[in-house]
Parts: C-alpha cells; sequence; structure tokens
C-alpha cells in the first residue's frame, strides 16, 4: 500500500499543491527551442495554474500550482449519506488516510472558465519570446505569391477516437502532458504529496534523479481552438518570423517500449 503524505490536517495541500517544474536546461539546445518548450509547457492550464519562467543557474523553470486533488481526499455536501455538517456552508471534508475531518479548506478564486488565457481578446497570443512571456499579435503565415494551389488537407486529429486516461475523447496529445518537478531526495513530504494526487490526472510518477521527479498530468492546453481539436498556433508566426507553433507539437514523440500511445490515435500505426 502506498504511504500517505506525513500531513497534520486538512488544508490547501488537499485540493492542490505548489511545485516547481523543470522546463530546459540552458547549456543544453538554443534559445529557439527553450522558448518553444516554455511556450508549450506554460500553455496547459486547465488544471496548472502557471507562474512566469525564469532562471536558476543553467535551468529554465517556473513556479506553479497542480490543482489536482489528494486521493485522499473527500468532501460531503449536507445531507449526502448521513454526512455531517462543518462551518458556515455545512460541508463537510475529511482525509480517508489520517482520519481528519472538518471544514473544506478554501482555495484561490480560480481564474474565468478554469483556465489562464492564452488567446487574448485583442488578438493576441501569450507565449514565450526571447526568454520572456509576452502577449504578442501572431500573424498567421502568407502564402507565396506564385505558390501552385494545392489541397489543403484536413486535419487527421478531426473525428478520432483519441482518449486520455480519464475517457475523454478528442485530441489526447493535447490533453495531457509529463512534468519534470523539481523534488529533492530530502524533500519526502512533497514528494509523498506529488504521488498522492488524484489519478488519472496525475500519475505514472517517478523519479528521474535526485532533484527531479517525473509524472503525467491530465491538463489540457490553453492554445486549443473553438472546436477543441484544432491549434489556434498553427500557421501563425512570432516576430521573428518562426512558427509560433512549439515543434513538439508537429513532430510525432519517440515511443518507449512499454509506451502504446493514446488509445484510438489515428496516427498510431499496427
Amino acid at each position: 500500500m502506498a504511504t500517505p503524505p506525513p500531513c497534520t490536517g486538512l488544508g490547501p495541500q488537499c485540493r492542490e499543491l505548489a511545485v516547481t517544474l523543470h522546463i530546459a536546461d540552458l547549456e543544453e539546445d538554443n534559445p529557439t527551442f527553450h522558448d518553444a518548450a516554455a511556450t508549450w509547457l506554460l500553455g496547459h492550464t486547465e488544471r496548472i495554474h502557471m507562474g512566469r519562467p525564469y532562471v536558476l543557474g543553467t535551468d529554465m523553470l517556473v513556479d506553479a500550482v497542480i490543482r489536482i486533488p489528494c486521493k485522499y481526499f473527500s468532501q460531503q455536501e449536507p445531507g449526502v449519506n448521513g454526512g455531517r455538517t462543518a462551518g458556515a456552508t455545512g460541508r463537510s471534508a475529511q482525509c480517508t488516510a489520517h482520519g481528519f475531518t472538518a471544514a473544506p479548506p478554501r482555495l484561490p478564486a480560480p481564474h474565468p472558465n478554469g483556465t489562464q488565457e492564452r488567446q487574448l481578446r485583442n488578438g493576441k497570443y501569450v507565449v514565450v519570446f526571447k526568454g520572456r512571456q509576452r502577449a504578442l499579435p501572431l500573424p498567421l503565415k502568407r502564402a507565396a505569391q506564385r505558390a501552385l494551389p494545392v489541397m489543403q488537407g484536413d486535419n487527421p486529429c478531426i473525428g478520432a477516437a483519441c482518449r486520455t486516461a480519464d475517457n475523454r475523447r478528442g485530441a489526447a496529445c493535447c490533453r495531457d502532458l509529463t512534468l519534470d518537478v523539481v523534488v529533492h531526495e530530502s524533500e519526502t513530504a512533497l514528494e509523498l504529496l506529488l504521488r498522492a494526487r488524484k489519478p488519472p490526472y496525475l500519475c505514472k510518477v517517478k523519479r528521474t534523479g535526485p532533484d527531479l521527479v517525473e509524472c503525467e498530468v491530465i491538463s489540457a492546453c490553453g492554445y486549443l481552438a473553438e472546436d477543441g481539436i484544432s491549434c489556434a498556433l498553427h500557421d501563425r508566426t512570432l516576430p521573428n518570423g518562426r512558427p509560433a507553433k512549439p515543434p513538439i507539437c508537429s513532430e510525432w514523440p519517440d515511443l518507449e517500449p512499454d509506451d502504446t500511445g493514446h488509445p484510438g490515435c489515428v496516427l498510431l500505426k499496427d
């Protein structure tokens, strides 16, 4: 049985977890890659509240809050299954690992629509450019004036049966991601709190080094278009003329031997 975190009572850690995420090693690759990696990571805002990226030593990092509750946390509304009331709201919460019972811990007010906006109403997009997070106008790429007319193929992912581990269909590769969380080996309480998040929204937690723990999180990308499948950054360009869409979103990743990809993916071959 998994070891529960050493909590002494109900608190914010029951419903969210403040962490530091590793974006890139500045001694590897180049500034263009670092910007793209940061834009990609900071785009996944459905269940992660992102700060602003910063540099510490040779690492690009970002402080974030993972808004996924602990798997030992349960909450009852008044009158449900004979639940006890607690606090002015009449709601009660409980830790099933330690037996704590109290009013549910309060959280800061969520951002409108539950996410941080990455697509602004004035036609700008929030991306990382030249090491800083900025709101920039990103024009659509112009076709060459003498280019031959070509058939524009449909997005193969529209209508695909792919799904994430919570069985939500569509744009699965835009709805989950792998995080590198900065957790030193001595920070046992933080690591246990991370391992205790509710699956499948946070799962597959494993230590990959003395300062890093890897995990998978379901947190949809804030650049998804209105159809929930297409990418709003597709065919848009940065001020330097480079594609605004991070390369990781256009290149099929190398799957590990034990990784079968998302069920229902139209790009996977038998």
